[in-house]
């Protein structure tokens, strides 16, 4: 059987690269996000476009994969909003809901869905992509760096309920992951990793296949940081 894998945020950069990624790897890929579809789909791939803010339409969404894919074995959340450089006090409630929702809530939802559509699979894999600013971060992210800890802490705790079942749940947590030329950066932007480069989407692809593997079952509750080292250094002005 050829596995299935369910993308969230699937025409942003790292998920379309997720999405050919794992297409090449031999999944049958389905692709979800707030857009109308995006130019790397292929004719073998899925997708659907879904306001995951709506609950009503998530749930509506994985009815219809229901009826075309009994049985799906991973799901990557990776959807997420950020609201970065706007102090707290001028984050209003609507835009608390709306991160909240899709970089939490929906990943949450989706991931109650998923375990529906994974009941008789062999194995199953859930990875949540989180970021390193749950650990460190800058001014006036605090509204992003808190969804993605709660997702951090979502991951290790459904890991755990799932003992009984043949289902990991990992996290990734990506770094500075460059979304287009490279030319753009500049030489300090590579030197100041400890590997001597800022991070690209297939660094996460990789990660991803690896953990979704159906041999790697004794990695479980993890959270994955792929920073090229850089929250290892001591830097101080």
């Amino acid at each position: 059987m050829i596995p299935t894998c369910i993308i969230t945020g699937a025409a942003g950069g790292i998920g379309s690269a997720l999405m050919v990624g794992f297409e090449h790897a031999g999944y049958h890929v389905i692709g979800i996000d707030q857009v109308s579809r995006p130019t790397h789909l292929t004719a073998t791939m899925d997708y659907y476009q879904v306001n995951l803010r709506s609950q009503k339409e998530t749930l509506e969404t994985f009815a219809k994969i229901t009826q075309a894919h009994p049985v799906v074995h991973v799901l990557i959340n990776n959807a997420a909003i950020a609201y970065f450089d706007e102090p707290l006090g001028f984050v209003t409630t609507t835009e608390i809901n709306k991160v909240m929702m899709v970089n939490l809530t929906s990943a949450i939802l989706c991931s109650q869905q998923f375990l529906e559509l994974n009941v008789g699979a062999s194995f199953g894999r859930i990875i949540n992509i989180a970021s390193t600013r749950a650990q460190q971060n800058q001014p006036n992210w605090e509204l992003y760096g808190a969804t993605k800890g709660g997702l951090i802490s979502f991951t290790t705790s459904l890991a755990v309920s799932l003992a009984n079942r043949p289902v990991t749940v990992n996290a990734i947590s990506p770094g500075w992951i460059h979304i287009g030329d490279e030319q753009d950066l500049m030489p300090s932007d590579h030197t100041q990793h400890p590997s001597g480069r800022v991070g690209r989407p297939q660094d996460i692809v990789n990660a991803a296949l690896f953990l979704c593997a159906s041999e790697n079952d004794f990695i479980n509750g993890h959270n994955l940081v792929i920073d090229g080292g850089m929250s290892k250094v001591m830097n101080y002005d």
